[in-house]
């Protein structure tokens, strides 16, 4: 009998920020956000190739988001400041079953404020409190170097470079992984400062 993995947290309260799991009702605004974003997140995400969807096809997306998380699976979250908008993220299992992967997004008008390895941070602690959970990672597109700073900053270990592709426009096809173990985490960890945003 397959072993039911624990739901991921849905809310997780950072300093000056939220991040709160998706819903259907969401898809307006949701919608909102990535059209405005389109032109910042085109070179780098794979996913806005699908863009713009539909309100319905979004709801349809999210419902199955929805049900995913409820069964175990990935959580995607929008980041929020004082209820505006500010990205996405997500806690994803694609890596193995004790690894979590963590991806993230920044609206263009939250940009160069430390938002992003904000984010990354609130996530990893909250990775790290999944029962099971010992890596969390990192991955970009080699040529995206912007990316890099943010495990960086963190404390996470470079860990190698893997073909795997160009899927957005910018890429160059070479995945760059990044890994924090849980006991360097509690260990080592980077104080950001933790600012309020």
């Amino acid at each position: 009998m397959e072993q039911r993995s624990e739901i991921l947290p849905e809310r997780i309260e950072g300093n000056g920020f939220l991040l709160r799991r998706w819903t259907p009702s969401d898809a307006e605004t949701l919608g909102r956000a990535i059209a405005e974003s389109a032109r910042h997140l085109r070179p780098w995400m794979a996913w806005i190739a699908l863009e713009p969807l539909t309100l319905e096809q979004r709801r349809e997306w999210l419902i199955d988001r929805q049900r995913e998380w409820s069964e175990g699976g990935d959580v995607v979250h929008g980041v929020f400041i004082a209820d505006e908008m500010a990205g996405g993220c997500g806690l994803h299992r694609r890596r193995g079953p004790r690894t979590l992967e963590i991806g993230y997004w920044t609206h263009p008008s939250f940009t160069q404020r430390g938002l992003a390895t904000a984010v990354a941070e609130a996530l990893t602690d909250t990775a790290f409190g999944v029962p099971g959970i010992a890596r969390v990672e990192i991955h970009h597109d080699k040529a995206n170097a912007a990316s890099s700073g943010i495990p960086r900053r963190l404390g996470f270990r470079f860990v190698g470079e893997t073909p795997d592709g160009a899927a957005a426009p910018a890429e160059i096809g070479i995945d760059c992984t990044w890994r924090v173990g849980r006991d360097r985490w509690s260990r080592d960890r980077v104080d950001t400062g933790h600012a309020a945003l």
